[in-house]
C-alpha cells in the first residue's frame, strides 16, 4: 500500500454510508406500519434479548458493555455497515421467498446512486492505470417468461483489486468501477471491467470490536454488486461471486449463494470471461 492509499476507516465508512442511506431512504417513516404490526415485531425482537439474557444469564457488567457498545455503534456512524454485515442476509432471504426471477443478496452500504450511464458494451470507468486482471461479464436481461428486456439497467459497482470502492476510500477517485450499463434491442450487455478482491469490512470502530470479541473475522469474498431494472419489473439486487475465491464459505455477512457463484475462464489473453443472465418478474401492482 502507498503513502495514497489509506484504508477507509469504519467511522469514514459509516458517515459516507449513512449520508447514502439517509438520502435514499428520505420518505420512509415508521409511521407508514400499521401500530399493531410495529408493536408484534418490537415484541418480537425485545423477547428474543429477554430470551438470550436469560438462556446466557447475562450479568449487569455484560448490560452495561452492550449498552456502551450500542452508543458507540451510533456515535460512530456505524449502523448501516453493522445492519447490512449482520443482519441485511435475513431480511433479504424471508423477501425472497415470495419473488420470482434471479436470485437476490444484500445491497450493502456501499451503493452510490447517480452513477455514469453506459452503453450495454462498454468499458467500466476506472483509472489509466488500474490495476487487476482483466474480466468481461456478459449477459441478458430477461422477464420471467424469456422475453429480452430492451433498455434495462445494469447497475454495477464493485471494489478494485486492493478491495477498495470509489466513494469510500479517499485514495479512490469518485466513480471509479461504477456505473448503469443499459441494455441493446436484444437485452443484452458486455462489460469489461477488473477482477475485484475479497475485502475486510472497516474493523477498526466498535463493529470490529464485536467481531474481535467473539473470534470471528472481518472478510467478504471477492464480488460484483448488481442492481438490475426495467420499467414495468421488480428491480433486483444481487452480488456475483467468484468460484474457488476465499472466504466463499465463510463471509462476515452470510452472503453468498450457490446460484450467484460464476466461474469465469481466460480467453487466452489474459482476459477473463463470464456469462450470467437476469430474470426479472411483473411488478406487483400497488
Amino acid at each position: 500500500m502507498t503513502a495514497t492509499q489509506q484504508s477507509p476507516t469504519a467511522a469514514g465508512s459509516g458517515a459516507n454510508a449513512s449520508e447514502s442511506f439517509k438520502a435514499s431512504a428520505a420518505s420512509l417513516d415508521i409511521a407508514d406500519t400499521p401500530p399493531e404490526r410495529v408493536a408484534a415485531i418490537v415484541t418480537a425482537v425485545l423477547q428474543g434479548v429477554h430470551g438470550a439474557i436469560k438462556d446466557h444469564d447475562v450479568s449487569y457488567p455484560e448490560f452495561q458493555a452492550a449498552k456502551a457498545w450500542l452508543m458507540r455503534v451510533g456515535d460512530g456512524g456505524e449502523w448501516p455497515l453493522f445492519m447490512d454485515v449482520f443482519v441485511e442476509h435475513a431480511v433479504e432471504e424471508q423477501v425472497a421467498q415470495s419473488q420470482q426471477g434471479t436470485k437476490g443478496s444484500i445491497l450493502g452500504p456501499y451503493y452510490l446512486p447517480g452513477q455514469a450511464r453506459l452503453s450495454s458494451s462498454c468499458r467500466l470507468p476506472r483509472r489509466d492505470d488500474e490495476q487487476g486482471t482483466p474480466l468481461v461479464l456478459a449477459g441478458q436481461v430477461r422477464d420471467v417468461a424469456g422475453t429480452p428486456l430492451a433498455g434495462a439497467e445494469v447497475d454495477l459497482w464493485q471494489a478494485d483489486a486492493d478491495g477498495y470502492y470509489s466513494g469510500f476510500a479517499p485514495h479512490v477517485p469518485d466513480g471509479n468501477l461504477r456505473g448503469v450499463v443499459v441494455t441493446n434491442a436484444e437485452g443484452r450487455f458486455e462489460i469489461d471491467t477488473i477482477q475485484p478482491a475479497p475485502y475486510q469490512i472497516p474493523h477498526d470502530g466498535p463493529t470490529g470490536q464485536l467481531i474481535e470479541a467473539a473470534g470471528w473475522h472481518p472478510w467478504r469474498p471477492a464480488h460484483l454488486h448488481i442492481q438490475v431494472r426495467a420499467d414495468g419489473h421488480r428491480p433486483i439486487t444481487t452480488q456475483l461471486y467468484f468460484a474457488g475465491g476465499e472466504w466463499l464459505d465463510s463471509d462476515v455477512a452470510e452472503a453468498v449463494k450457490p446460484e450467484l457463484v460464476i466461474d469465469p475462464q481466460d480467453d487466452g489473453t489474459g482476459t477473463r470471461r463470464s456469462t450470467y443472465d437476469f430474470e426479472l418478474e411483473p411488478q406487483p401492482e400497488a
